[in-house]
């Protein structure tokens, strides 16, 4: 049956003709060629019209070499910049001369007899320098060790043995001990009764520790400061 339909139609196709295209419409399809193109050097870099006639910075390889160099400045000073700005943050966190000069005591010791205790004041609290005695120096290094509740020898309390040293502030609840009272002859705590030898070490009473031995040198033999 599809056969049969081919055949019928094979003559139709045979004398099927495609109308020619008019003369004039292949003339406008073609007007484009006729037209020149424009002329664009005059937008151009003198530089890039003869290459070979300038001198390299002026060229584009030029041009890259000075981007680069901007960049790398621009880098420079963006370093240069940070770091100072991390100076002065670093600056804003240390300690002004003003809070070092506080954070620090300088005793003259050469004005304390043997066998007196002197109250000075190191950052706003009270510390003990003592000039102890000899019997006093012999007392407290054959003290027993077992029976101290806060365990430590003299020798490591001090630098010098003559001179001992310590903050004036009682381990139980912060009062101020009284220098040469008490059962031991060292430091009383008149709030609760904490005693304390003449090494500064808890003997009898509430308190739970020695008392604190701050950090100090001996400048000379007549200067110690603390802190």
């Amino acid at each position: 049956m599809f056969g049969s339909r081919l055949a019928r139609l094979q003559p139709l196709i045979v004398n099927c003709k495609v109308p020619a295209v008019p003369s004039g419409c292949q003339q406008l399809c073609h007007s484009h060629t006729d037209v020149s193109p424009p002329d664009i050097n005059k937008y151009r870099r003198w530089s890039e019209l003869d290459k070979s006639a300038v001198p390299v910075e002026e060229t584009s390889y030029g041009r890259q070499a000075f981007s680069c160099m901007v960049a790398a400045t621009g880098g420079m000073a963006l370093v240069v910049g940070a770091k100072k700005v991390g100076v002065n943050l670093i600056s804003m966190k240390n300690p002004s001369a003003a809070m070092l000069a506080i954070a620090k005591s300088e005793v003259n010791i050469g004005s304390i007899p043997e066998g007196t205790n002197s109250t000075v004041l190191w950052q706003g609290k009270p510390c003990f320098v003592r000039h102890r005695t000899p019997e006093e120096i012999e007392e407290m290094k054959a003290v027993n060790l077992k029976e101290l509740r806060d365990p430590q020898h003299d020798d490591d309390r001090v630098t010098k043995p003559e001179w001992l040293i310590l903050t004036g502030i009682c381990t139980h609840l912060g009062c101020v001990p009284i220098a040469y009272k008490g059962d031991y002859n060292g430091y009383f705590c008149p709030c609760h009764g904490s005693h304390y030898d003449a090494s500064g070490r808890i003997r009898k009473g509430p308190a739970p520790a020695n008392l604190e031995v701050p950090r100090y040198e001996f400048i000379d033999d007549e200067t110690v400061i603390i802190g």
